[in-house]
Protein backbone atom coordinates (compact mmCIF):
# COMPACT_ATOMS: atom_id res chain seq x y z
CA UNK A 1 0.00 0.00 0.00
CA UNK A 2 1.06 3.56 -0.54
CA UNK A 3 1.54 6.46 1.82
CA UNK A 4 -1.69 7.92 0.42
CA UNK A 5 -3.59 4.75 1.38
CA UNK A 6 -2.11 4.93 4.87
CA UNK A 7 -3.00 8.60 5.27
CA UNK A 8 -6.54 7.94 4.05
CA UNK A 9 -6.97 5.14 6.60
CA UNK A 10 -5.68 7.38 9.38
CA UNK A 11 -8.02 10.18 8.35
CA UNK A 12 -11.03 7.83 8.26
CA UNK A 13 -10.25 6.63 11.79
CA UNK A 14 -9.73 10.18 13.05
CA UNK A 15 -13.02 11.24 11.49
CA UNK A 16 -14.72 8.35 13.27
CA UNK A 17 -13.24 8.91 16.75
CA UNK A 18 -11.97 12.48 16.83
CA UNK A 19 -15.18 13.89 18.29
CA UNK A 20 -15.75 11.15 20.89
CA UNK A 21 -16.30 12.08 24.53
CA UNK A 22 -15.02 10.04 27.46
CA UNK A 23 -18.11 7.83 27.62
CA UNK A 24 -17.73 6.56 24.06
CA UNK A 25 -14.09 5.66 24.63
CA UNK A 26 -15.08 3.65 27.72
CA UNK A 27 -17.46 1.33 25.83
CA UNK A 28 -16.32 -2.22 25.23
CA UNK A 29 -14.67 -2.82 21.88
CA UNK A 30 -16.28 -5.44 19.67
CA UNK A 31 -14.54 -8.79 19.28
CA UNK A 32 -11.63 -7.78 21.52
CA UNK A 33 -11.20 -7.55 25.29
CA UNK A 34 -11.02 -4.09 26.81
CA UNK A 35 -12.44 -0.73 25.89
CA UNK A 36 -12.36 1.23 22.68
CA UNK A 37 -9.67 3.38 24.29
CA UNK A 38 -7.58 0.30 25.04
CA UNK A 39 -7.94 -0.85 21.45
CA UNK A 40 -6.85 2.49 19.98
CA UNK A 41 -3.96 2.74 22.43
CA UNK A 42 -2.80 -0.69 21.25
CA UNK A 43 -2.93 0.66 17.69
CA UNK A 44 -0.95 3.75 18.71
CA UNK A 45 1.69 1.48 20.24
CA UNK A 46 1.77 -0.61 17.05
CA UNK A 47 2.34 2.51 14.94
CA UNK A 48 5.15 3.57 17.29
CA UNK A 49 6.73 0.12 16.95
CA UNK A 50 6.48 0.22 13.16
CA UNK A 51 8.06 3.68 13.14
CA UNK A 52 10.90 2.35 15.29
CA UNK A 53 11.32 -0.58 12.91
CA UNK A 54 11.49 1.80 9.93
CA UNK A 55 14.21 3.79 11.71
CA UNK A 56 16.05 0.67 12.95
CA UNK A 57 15.75 1.67 16.59
CA UNK A 58 14.39 -0.13 19.67
CA UNK A 59 10.72 -0.12 20.59
CA UNK A 60 9.60 2.02 23.53
CA UNK A 61 6.24 2.03 25.30
CA UNK A 62 3.83 4.84 24.45
CA UNK A 63 2.42 6.35 27.67
CA UNK A 64 -1.22 5.47 28.29
CA UNK A 65 -2.71 8.92 28.69
CA UNK A 66 -6.37 9.85 29.06
CA UNK A 67 -8.57 8.52 26.25
CA UNK A 68 -9.27 12.03 24.97
CA UNK A 69 -5.56 12.28 24.02
CA UNK A 70 -5.69 9.20 21.75
CA UNK A 71 -6.58 11.06 18.52
CA UNK A 72 -3.59 13.36 19.05
CA UNK A 73 -1.29 10.40 19.72
CA UNK A 74 -2.62 8.74 16.58
CA UNK A 75 -1.90 11.87 14.51
CA UNK A 76 1.63 12.28 15.87
CA UNK A 77 2.66 8.66 15.52
CA UNK A 78 1.16 8.42 12.04
CA UNK A 79 3.17 11.46 11.00
CA UNK A 80 6.29 10.00 12.63
CA UNK A 81 5.83 6.75 10.73
CA UNK A 82 5.54 8.56 7.41
CA UNK A 83 8.58 10.72 8.21
CA UNK A 84 10.61 7.53 8.70
CA UNK A 85 9.98 6.58 5.04
CA UNK A 86 8.80 3.06 5.84
CA UNK A 87 8.93 0.20 3.38
CA UNK A 88 5.76 -0.68 1.47
CA UNK A 89 5.45 -3.76 3.69
CA UNK A 90 5.45 -1.65 6.86
CA UNK A 91 2.90 0.73 5.35
CA UNK A 92 0.69 -2.21 4.43
CA UNK A 93 0.97 -3.59 7.96
CA UNK A 94 0.13 -0.20 9.47
CA UNK A 95 -2.80 0.40 7.12
CA UNK A 96 -4.19 -3.06 7.82
CA UNK A 97 -3.91 -2.48 11.58
CA UNK A 98 -5.79 0.82 11.31
CA UNK A 99 -8.51 -0.72 9.17
CA UNK A 100 -8.92 -3.63 11.60
CA UNK A 101 -9.20 -1.33 14.61
CA UNK A 102 -11.70 0.85 12.83
CA UNK A 103 -13.87 -2.19 12.11
CA UNK A 104 -13.67 -3.32 15.76
CA UNK A 105 -14.87 0.01 17.12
Amino acid sequence: MSADDFQAAVQRLLTQVGHWETGRWAHAATATPGTRGDLVHTLVQRLADLGADAEHRPHHPVPREHDMILPDQLRVLSDDLLAATPSPELLTEATTAITSVRAAL
